[in-house]
């Protein structure tokens, strides 16, 4: 079961490199303007969820972040969607290599899946979100004769943590360590 957040969720106005607009409840960690940049620009996130045999995978996906959930558009007959369908809890990470400053958000939550006739619209931003307009229009035509239906999975998130490693934004466990090594000198 995914433990829910018992702080208060805020309604918020986002503006994102993209002009778009997100409004949302979201929880605060999502509502970081770090995450929120994370959510915006980042053009992959590991996906993990537990394969039919039990073992968990991790794959990198395209995602598109609406405002409340996470999208991601695959072919209906792809290994996730069967597993995603028997076991819909999943976590991903949205991540930056910077080094000592890389930036993660990581989530927990649940999929849900609805195959739909064409290309969802979120597939087409997720994909397209490192394109020129030029690329993106290509892009569209291609995969439009492509794909009759997609597997749209929207995972909601249940649990979000931002961490940001330069400004000392640190897991937990790291923040203890580092206090408890700060005060001993």
């Amino acid at each position: 079961m995914i433990a829910q957040h018992t702080e208060v969720r805020t309604e918020r106005t986002f503006a994102v490199p993209a002009h778009r607009v997100y409004r949302a409840w979201l929880d605060p960690e999502l509502a970081h303007p770090g995450a929120q940049e994370l959510l915006a620009t980042q053009t992959l996130a590991r996906l993990a969820y537990t394969g039919p045999d039990g073992f968990p995978r991790v794959i990198p996906v395209g995602f598109h972040w609406d405002g409340e959930q996470l999208i991601v558009c695959t072919v209906p007959s792809s290994p996730k969607v069967r597993a995603l369908a028997a076991r819909p809890h999943v976590a991903l990470t949205i991540d930056t290599d910077e080094g000592p400053a890389s930036r993660a958000l990581s989530i927990r939550g649940v999929a849900s899946i609805d195959i739909v006739d064409g290309v969802p619209g979120e597939y087409l931003a997720a994909a397209t979100k490192a394109m020129d307009a030029g690329q993106a229009a290509r892009f569209e035509a291609s995969v439009r004769t492509v794909y009759r239906q997609m597997a749209r999975i929207a995972v909601r998130p249940g649990w979000a943590r931002y961490y940001d490693f330069g400004a000392g934004r640190l897991p937990g466990f790291l923040h203890e360590l580092v206090s408890g090594a700060a005060g001993g000198s």
